[in-house]
């Protein structure tokens, strides 16, 4: 048995490592991006960005001022699991009261806020089943500057591979430096309204620098990292050679009358941590 006690001390040491220690995948890609920055301007933002993670480890502080919105993902595989809802919600009152991090969730009519970083539907929890012998649980703070920024389109199956690419970098594009650049995209395609956007969501936990495994994906993965950085918004909207770090998509099967497309715009710090729990 997996105990609701288990999850919550998992969560909460999620929840402190997602917001205060930032990949190391991530932290690449901005050393990469600062080796091959011209732009004065660039450089100083992306210096302060690394001075900034740096930091947050050594003092053991959130490296962003928003520690977002909770969102966890699960592959709960062949094993019993105590209360799992529940578990996940302690521990993320928990991180709220002893990192400490600071209370997002709102009411969204009234404004009040509930203090805790849980409330009606929060945290969303996205449960895949799996045929392994544990519990795996990610958190991913989401930040609202970078979310407020995503976007949805139902295409038409005309519209085809361009149709997707024209989107995604005019979404990139028209959101300028608001999601705090050098960002990650993720992109989901297919599905419905709502699941185009989760696997926006979900892409964005994938490996900064790696390329899908699909060749024709990593192709237009490329296309579209290429055609956002050639934009010249850079670091922050004020400048350079990276606007964004890189460009994650996942696909799924979809309607033969339709193509919807969804992007999920990440800031600099794309947090996520992972747990896999076995019930022995």
């Amino acid at each position: 048995m997996i105990t609701k006690e288990i999850i919550k001390e998992s969560v909460y040491e999620l929840y402190k490592e997602a917001v205060i220690v930032l990949g190391d995948d991530v932290k690449k890609s901005l050393e990469d991006a600062l080796k091959i920055e011209e732009h004065d301007l660039a450089k100083l933002n992306i210096k302060a960005i690394l001075k900034n993670i740096e930091l947050a480890e050594e003092k053991g502080i959130p490296m962003y001022q928003d520690t977002g919105l909770p969102v966890a993902f699960v592959k709960l595989g062949n094993v019993e699991v105590e209360n799992l809802q529940q578990g996940i919600e302690e521990g993320i009152k928990k991180a709220t009261k002893e990192i400490p991090i600071r209370p997002n969730i709102v009411d969204p009519i009234s404004r009040k806020n509930t203090n805790i970083n849980i409330g009606d539907y929060i945290p969303p929890i996205d449960i895949e089943l799996i045929d392994e012998d544990y519990l795996e649980i990610t958190i991913f703070p989401k930040g609202f500057g970078s979310e407020n920024n995503n976007a949805l389109k139902m295409a038409l199956p005309a519209e085809g591979v361009e149709g997707i690419k024209e989107f995604v970098v005019e979404s990139v594009l028209k959101a300028k430096g608001k999601p705090c650049p050098p960002t990650v995209i993720g992109v989901g395609i297919g599905g419905t309204s709502d699941l185009c956007l989760k696997l926006g969501k979900k892409a964005l936990l994938g490996k900064v620098g790696e390329r899908n495994p699909d060749p024709e994906i990593a192709k237009l993965e490329e296309e579209i990292l290429d055609e956002i950085n050639a934009s010249g918004i850079g670091s922050m909207g004020l400048g350079g050679k990276t606007t964004a770090l890189d460009v994650k998509i996942l696909k799924a099967h979809t309607h033969t009358a339709g193509l919807p497309i969804g992007v999920c715009v990440q800031c600099w710090a794309d947090r996520h941590a992972t747990i896999k729990i076995y019930d022995n």
